[in-house]
């Protein structure tokens, strides 16, 4: 059980990560469904390149550093040439998709590297993930520069005006989200689950996307989410610890996404809207161009 449980908050402090970064981007408007895309290449190339140098903090640094480029592209597409940024996401997704599976193919197996050390059996970045779901709760809601993120996410028209760089506040912000989602994939990769194989993550991104979205785009509800997919992952991949003999394990491998979209469903309700205020971002998928 307490391994069970060890593995549920591992598997949480990654969505944690890379909801995170998400949601500071739809924050400032910016949608970006490119997540899983982001996570396969911050794990894949920070698997290869750990498993090259032997060091993990190099393959930390690439994830975080190939995160931080697809984050820039999506914000030359999104905000420097307005295209659909749900098209824009799609695009990187599928791209990561196609690449890393190219990429890390010769990489297949396990990493070969001394596993990373715990601190009375957690990971270190589970702690990471509590700090900066802290820090970017304090950031959006206690200073001055998460009320310019927050004010060009709801009306970068005003925010112009008011002397706010939107293109810059929005370009640094997906930049962000690109990061978190890369430094998800590596850990994922490098911690997790350190053996590359073809699509490895299985949808981990869309479910972190989803996450942000069931947070109401608050980092303290999005972490509660996160420890809940993270059980049910878990669940999903030991169905019989709690319910032996009940249902194949294909059908459990299900349960993860099939909540998702229940979850995503419930709080699509006018009656939940109604009663929790979920305060969607008005200019969230909307380009924006400097009149």
């Amino acid at each position: 059980m307490i391994a069970f449980l060890i593995r549920s908050l591992e598997a949480a402090m990654i969505f944690t990560f890379a909801g995170l970064g998400e949601l500071v981007d739809q924050r400032s408007g910016i949608l970006n469904v490119g997540l899983e895309g982001i996570m396969l290449f911050g794990a894949t190339l920070g698997f290869i390149a750990a498993k090259t140098t032997g060091n993990y903090l190099i393959g930390f640094l690439v994830g975080i550093g190939i995160g931080a480029l697809l984050g820039l592209l999506h914000g030359f597409f999104s905000i420097t040439l307005g295209v659909d940024q749900v098209v824009s996401g799609m695009g990187i997704w599928i791209f990561g998709f196609g690449m890393t599976t190219y990429i890390g193919n010769p990489h297949t197996g396990p990493l070969g590297l001394e596993r990373l050390p715990t601190w009375f059996g957690i990971s270190p970045f589970f702690f990471l993930a509590l700090f900066m779901v802290v820090a970017v709760w304090f950031v959006l809601t206690k200073t001055g520069w998460g009320l310019n993120i927050r004010s060009v996410g709801e009306q970068p028209s005003v925010a112009e005006v008011s002397g706010l760089k939107v293109a810059r506040i929005r370009y640094l912000c997906v930049i962000f989200g690109g990061m978190m989602a890369g430094f998800a994939g590596a850990v994922y990769g490098l911690y997790y689950n350190p053996v590359w194989n073809y699509n490895f993550l299985m949808g981990w991104g869309f479910i972190s996307l989803a996450l942000v979205f069931f947070s109401m785009w608050n980092p303290y509800l999005l972490f509660g989410g996160a420890v809940l997919f993270g059980l049910l992952w878990q669940l999903s991949l030991n169905p019989q610890m709690f319910f032996p003999g009940l249902a194949s394990r294909y059908i459990w491998r299900m349960v993860p996404f099939a909540m998702t979209i229940l979850v995503l469903i419930f709080i699509s309700t006018n009656w939940f809207r109604s009663r929790w205020g979920a305060a969607t971002p008005e200019a969230l998928g909307k380009p924006y161009h400097k009149e």
